[in-house]
Order: structure tokens, then C-alpha cells, then sequence
């Protein structure tokens, strides 16, 4: 669709001179290991200078919003999204637990646009995950950019899908990546998201939810397909982990478990 391209072109410019405005939220987890030699940090120089990175390159646009475990509504996390658009229709997202150098990739999200949303079988719909709630509530930002150029990004994905899995579980702690990938889910309703946890990111990124759901009140929402969002209907689908590694924990806000240890 012509006009996914058009009014997500913008709000993607504008977020390579903009999105350095937003506030660091670090990675919960120190990851095991030796520190880098110095032979390791030059060959890093090297690679940074020499070698073409187009995939990398392509990466130009940061979401921040929130997930939870499919089947496991009360294991929330704040996520953020570094983006690349595919075509018109297709947007492949590098899922992170910060915005820092040191951030873990916790794992991936694909967003189609309802279009080839529609056209995919009813099994699979349910993998799949509605922005509208999360357009509508402000849980869903695009950090340090111009409010008319998030506002014409967030009309847009309003109308999108996404399928989300995490393969590094760092909410749980997990200083590697251990276990299995988990199907995750976007909220779609008031009262399931942690209010502290959306609170502590909306201070740390200076969101005002106020605002933010007044400046969004021109957005049509549209009616989620009912075959989306499968948890909702009692379709839940996850894989289940023979090593035991994933273990269920109670949500908590991930910078504030960062912030906690580093005080102990």
C-alpha cells in the first residue's frame, strides 16, 4: 500500500537525526565472559571500517512498547524495536532489552500490514498480535522524533499486525540465551498492563500518556481481526521448554531490576 510507504518514510528520517534525544535504558543482565583484549577491539575498528553492513544499515527507525508471554499474561516486559522497512506492506524489527551499546538482542518482530494480514490462514492468525490497543493507549512511542511525524508513523501501524518471539529472555534474568524461543503478545485492553512499568517508562523517556492519547485521538482504531490476538479466545500457542530454563517469573520493570542490583 502506497500509503504505508509514504507516511512511515518520514517519521523513519526523522528518526536517524532525532532518536540520539532519547533517554539510555541499559540492559538488565551483565553477560559472563572475559572483558574484550585489545586485539578484539581492533579488529572490531577494522570490521566497522571496511565492511558493508546493508541489512544493519537499513535499520532506521526505534519503537519502544511493551510484550508479555503468550499464556502468560502477568510476564510483561518493555521492548524496544529497531526497525527496517521490507516494501510497502512488510516492516522486520532486531528486538532489544535497551537502547545501549551493551543491549541484548532479545529477539524479533515481523508487522504486516491487515491487508496480508487477511490473506493468511486462520491457524496462523492467531501467532499474531493487533497495534490498534497499543496505538490508541500510547503504550506504543517512536522515541525523539517530531510528534507530527510519530503521529502519521503511529496512524499507520494502527492498522498492522505483528508475530513476536523472544529467544533471550533477559526479563528472567537469563545471562545467556537459554531455553527456547516464546510466542509473545501486545496488550489490547486498559488494566492488563503493569501500570509501574508503564509509568517507569514513560519518566525515563519524558511521556507524557496524557498528551500522547489526546494527540492520538484523531486515529481511527480499527476492529481487530478476531482471529488476532489468539490468547484472547482461549488459542494459545507457545512451545514448551524441556530444559526447564524459562522459568515464570511475576512482571517487573526491567530497568528497575537493572537499577536494583547495581544498588545492592
Amino acid at each position: 500500500m502506497r500509503q504505508l510507504l509514504q507516511s512511515i518514510t518520514l517519521p523513519l528520517a526523522c528518526s536517524v537525526l532525532w532518536a540520539c534525544s532519547a533517554a539510555e535504558t541499559k540492559s538488565p543482565v551483565e553477560t559472563p565472559g572475559r572483558p574484550e583484549s585489545v586485539k578484539t577491539q581492533l579488529l572490531e575498528a577494522g570490521a566497522a571500517t571496511l565492511q558493508a553492513k546493508p541489512p544493519i544499515e537499513a535499520v532506521n527507525a526505534y519503537l519502544n512498547g511493551f510484550h508479555f508471554y503468550n499464556g502468560h499474561p502477568n510476564m510483561q516486559m518493555e521492548a524496544h524495536h529497531y526497525c527496517s522497512i521490507l516494501n510497502e506492506d512488510v516492516i522486520q524489527c532486531i528486538i532489544f532489552d535497551g537502547n545501549t551499546k551493551q543491549a541484548k538482542i532479545m529477539g524479533v518482530e515481523y508487522i504486516i500490514d491487515e491487508k496480508l494480514f487477511a490473506g493468511l490462514p486462520a491457524g496462523e492468525k492467531a501467532m499474531w498480535h493487533s497495534h490498534g490497543y497499543e496505538v490508541s493507549s500510547g503504550q506504543l512511542i517512536a522515541p525523539g522524533i517530531p510528534e507530527p511525524a510519530e503521529h502519521a508513523l503511529m496512524k499507520r501501524l494502527a492498522h498492522t499486525y505483528g508475530k513476536t518471539w523472544h529467544t533471550w529472555h533477559t526479563d528472567q534474568d537469563k545471562a545467556l540465551p537459554v531455553g527456547v524461543p516464546q510466542l509473545m503478545m501486545g496488550f489490547t485492553a486498559d488494566g492488563q498492563a503493569d501500570a509501574a512499568m508503564i509509568d517507569q517508562r514513560n519518566r525515563r523517556l519524558g511521556v507524557d500518556p496524557t498528551k500522547i492519547k489526546a494527540q492520538r485521538s484523531d486515529i481511527q482504531i480499527p476492529a481487530a481481526d478476531r482471529r488476532a490476538d489468539g490468547w484472547q479466545h482461549g488459542n494459545v500457542i507457545q512451545i514448551s521448554d524441556p530444559t526447564g530454563a524459562h522459568l515464570h517469573q511475576p512482571a517487573a520493570s526491567t530497568p528497575d531490576k537493572a537499577n536494583s542490583r547495581s544498588s545492592q
